[in-house]
């Protein structure tokens, strides 16, 4: 280890240690007032992360970790998705998304056609992603030991059909989900084959994670916007970005706060990422009318309405219930 590093770590342990376990040592007759050492704030303390490391996410809100998902494992789930898109397997709760210019297109029933698959908790084979011993043990570091699999996507990105609606607008992730607190849920984000800034890697503005949850709605892009897109208003498109390029089984962790999007698909090919936003089982529920997220409770709720009938009595909050998967330790509350 370099002395830099066993400089950051001595400091981190000094962060984490509680108050009540740091005495006063006199070195003089004069006396000095110190106020309480902070600990880290998004991180936790499991021998896993590097003093490195947690500095950085505590500073930038994401963290990527090259190769961590096997080949094999996304080789398994790429099958899975190209059954589901051949529909020989029927998934309850699954929801298949089509891009807005492709939706109507020539495609036939297969892969081509699909844009993403969302909550796929139900597809055993799928969900083994959310439950992979080398995920789970990152995502405890940031949302301690009791660990529920909230919010699960397969993206299969399309060639962009010429409208620019295989971009995603600028977003946090936030914005979509009932539960708190923010700094106790984390998305893991794994590549299923190379991915750049030609296919539509992730873009992701540092540091944003230490600020608040910003009004979305969706962009006035002229050729459309695909379903549930929506994006920060008043986006300033000159802010410092960092594009992720990543290799097949590299995983990125980033904090719900954190904007980010992605660019359009100018290849001929369909650029695949596998997806699960993880929290704490002891966070709760919000009630979110009359703040910046009603405009999301009403859109699921339509949608809800017109997959069950409108006398349903699902809230928002059970929206997200319903899809909750404790994948680790006890469900204490979510």
């Amino acid at each position: 280890m370099s002395r830099a590093a066993e400089r950051l770590k001595l400091l981190i342990n000094h962060l984490d240690r509680s108050p009540a376990a740091i005495r006063a040592s006199p070195a003089s007759a004069q006396a000095f007032t110190h106020s309480p050492p902070q600990r880290l704030r998004y991180t936790l303390d499991t021998d896993l992360l590097t003093p490195e490391q947690r500095l950085s996410y505590e500073q930038d809100g994401f963290i990527l970790i090259r190769n961590l998902v096997s080949e094999e494992d996304i080789d398994r789930f790429r099958k899975e998705f190209e059954r589901i898109s051949r529909q020989e397997v029927n998934v309850p709760g699954l929801v298949v998304m089509k891009d807005v210019a492709i939706v109507k297109s020539e495609f036939v029933a297969d892969q081509r056609a699909i844009s993403k698959l969302q909550d796929f908790q139900e597809d055993p084979e799928l969900f083994r992603y959310c439950s992979l011993p080398q995920i789970l043990e990152y995502v405890e570091c940031f949302t301690g030991p009791n660990i529920m699999a909230m919010h699960t996507m397969l993206i299969n990105k399309p060639p962009d059909a010429g409208k620019k609606t295989s971009r995603h607008p600028m977003h946090q992730d936030l914005h979509y989900f009932p539960f708190r607190p923010s700094d106790s849920i984390v998305c893991s984000w794994t590549a299923m084959e190379r991915v750049n800034r030609q296919n539509g890697c992730l873009v992701v503005l540092p540091g944003t994670h230490t600020g608040t949850l910003q009004e979305h709605d969706y962009p006035e892009w002229e050729g459309g916007v695909n379903k549930m897109y929506h994006g920060v208003r008043g986006y300033d498109p000159q802010l410092p970005r960092v594009h992720l390029e990543m290799e097949k089984g590299d995983t990125v962790f980033f904090h719900p706060l954190l904007i980010h999007g992605s660019g359009m698909n100018q290849t001929q090919g369909f650029r695949k990422a596998i997806s699960c936003h993880y929290a704490s089982a002891d966070c709760y529920y919000i009630d979110v009318r009359g703040t910046t997220q009603e405009n999301i409770e009403k859109e699921v709720k339509g949608i809800v309405a017109r997959r069950y009938g409108e006398g349903n009595t699902i809230t928002f909050e059970d929206s997200w219930a319903l899809r909750g998967r404790l994948v680790k330790g006890e469900r204490t509350s979510l």
